[in-house]
């Protein structure tokens, strides 16, 4: 490794470049800015030492011409002068690291590690410490676990998937994956095993779908402060944990959180018992005008702003209030624009669909497909999406006002890869991740079976109708054209059914750095 060092006294630092040359690095002295850049025409170096305070061409000159040529080289500047206009010249100039004279030669040995290797020791790091950590999740895996331990379990295994994504040994990933998938199974079992207990309170139940709003989003509602919810459509909560540091630029993070999705894990139930406080059966009871089958024409979930309105109004809660919904760029911005306007309610609903329509373009488009070719590339388009979105816009207007901000979703979603053979009618419902009809055939014992919807407060079309649901990362397939049906829908992103990705879903609450505490 080659690192270049300009210092007007560089005779004096010679004790430490004997340091660094001990331990193989190669070391190119100079004594000026001047020389530093002769040198870079000559010469390709991994890092540079720059003195602040030199003859001729100073420091901060120098960090600029440097930086022209080469953006992204590590450039360290070494300086007496702790003068804090310095400091933040030299930030502005996108130094990658500033010392204060005098230096040790350990202390310059740790800046070279920590700007040139640091991705490697990072990864063998994680690597060493998920290894002690695979052994206690596998033990934790056998033992019994309620609803509060599983989102704990998810929280582990989402954050050493981020945390080994950085990683490029296969081996490590492969053993991640196959201890998430055991975990994926035994939580599937866990879900099913307690659902319908759940739903007719006959045990403990986790925060679900309906009861979110009122349990978490309506004590917040008195506050003196209006209150945004911004329902991201399948935001799964390793996509937050992946933005979080975006967010953290703008937002101190309160409460970070996950409750459970009910299923079908898709927008027209999910996202519709959360805004109406019901279970699906019960709008269709209630307030049949707001609902629409899916065997029906119509936009499943036309009414959301109404159906929120009277999940207010049954608690009691009459406040000003609004919903948008922004299904292009177009609106965002517009949107963005009439924030001030959004300040006079109580309550404001805001539902981006993005990353929903990024997950079925995924499934139609090759294009679509090469970007977000696995787990991690999905997270980075979903990353490159935010930083350009009207969303990123609309939050950085409000981290500077005194609001709270709630961001959460109605459902996430899981690669698929695993082909399940179902057979039906033509009225069979056509998501991959859950079937419902009149004359299902399937093997009971690769599917979470429902035969009464009623009993899991789903309406029913027809007086024999079950639901079906894929568990883990199995999608339905028909047996007519089996391998180019499986061929196509092979490893897209898919909803409906039961996964931790697409139950476990998360609820953040964050308040604006410049707001009082």
């Amino acid at each position: 490794m080659k690192i270049l060092w300009a210092d007007d006294e560089i005779d004096l630092l010679k004790p430490h470049i004997l340091f660094l040359q001990e331990r193989g690095y190669e070391v190119i002295p100079v004594t000026s800015g001047n020389d530093a850049l002769d040198v870079m025409k000559e010469e390709q170096v991994d890092l540079v030492f720059l003195d602040e305070h030199m003859p001729g061409m100073g420091g901060l000159d120098a960090l600029s011409a440097i930086k022209e040529i080469h953006p992204t080289l590590p450039v360290v500047m070494i300086t007496k002068s702790e003068e804090e206009h310095i400091m933040e010249e030299a930030l502005g100039g996108k130094i990658s690291d500033y010392l204060i004279k005098p230096v040790n030669p350990k202390q310059i040995l740790l800046t070279i590690k920590k700007h040139t290797e640091a991705r490697r020791l990072v990864s063998e790091r994680s690597m060493m410490s998920y290894q002690q950590e695979f052994r206690e999740i596998g033990m934790r895996l056998m033992e019994p676990m309620d609803h509060a331990d599983w989102t704990e379990m998810y929280k582990r295994l989402v954050y050493w998937e981020i945390e080994l994504s950085e990683t490029e040994d296969e081996n490590i990933h492969g053993i991640f994956e196959s201890q998430k998938a055991e975990a994926n199974a035994q939580f599937c079992r866990f879900y099913e095993r307690n659902y319908m207990d759940w739903l007719k309170g006959l045990t403990a139940k986790p925060t679900m779908s309906p009861t979110v709003l009122r349990e978490r989003l309506m004590p917040m509602l008195g506050a003196d402060r209006p209150t945004f919810l911004i329902v991201v459509d399948n935001f799964r909560y390793d996509q937050w944990k992946y933005l979080q540091p975006l967010f953290e630029q703008m937002f101190r993070v309160e409460t970070d959180s996950l409750f459970y999705s009910i299923v079908p894990t898709t927008t027209q139930f999910a996202r519709n018992a959360m805004f109406s406080g019901l279970m699906p059966s019960e709008i269709e009871r209630k307030y049949p005008q707001y609902w629409v089958n899916e065997d029906e024409e119509g936009y499943k979930n036309q009414f959301e702003s109404e159906l929120l309105g009277e999940n207010l109004r049954r608690n009691g809660i009459g406040i000003r209030h609004s919903y948008n919904k922004v299904l292009n760029a177009q609106y965002g911005w517009k949107l963005v624009e009439g924030v001030n306007k959004l300040m006079h309610n109580a309550l404001n609903v805001v539902v981006f669909n993005f990353i929903d329509m990024l997950s079925h373009a995924r499934t139609d488009s090759n294009i679509v497909r090469e970007l977000a070719a696995d787990e991690r590339s999905y997270r980075s388009v979903t990353r490159s999406w935010f930083v350009h979105s009207p969303l990123a816009e609309l939050l950085k207007e409000l981290a500077a006002r005194e609001v709270n901000v709630v961001v959460t979703t109605d459902h996430g979603s899981v690669r698929v890869d695993n082909p399940v053979r179902v057979r039906g009618d033509r009225d069979m419902s056509v998501n991959l991740r859950y079937k419902q009809g009149r004359l299902l055939e399937y093997d009971v014992k690769e599917v979470f079976e429902v035969k009464d919807p009623a009993s899991i407060y789903l309406p029913k079309r027809h007086i024999t109708s079950p639901y079906i649901f894929a568990r883990n990362n199995d999608f339905f397939a028909y047996p007519n054209n089996f391998n180019q049906y499986v061929q196509y829908y092979h490893s897209t992103f898919q909803h409906g059914g039961i996964s931790m990705e697409e139950v476990l879903i998360p609820w953040v609450v964050l308040r604006g750095r410049t707001q009082a505490q």
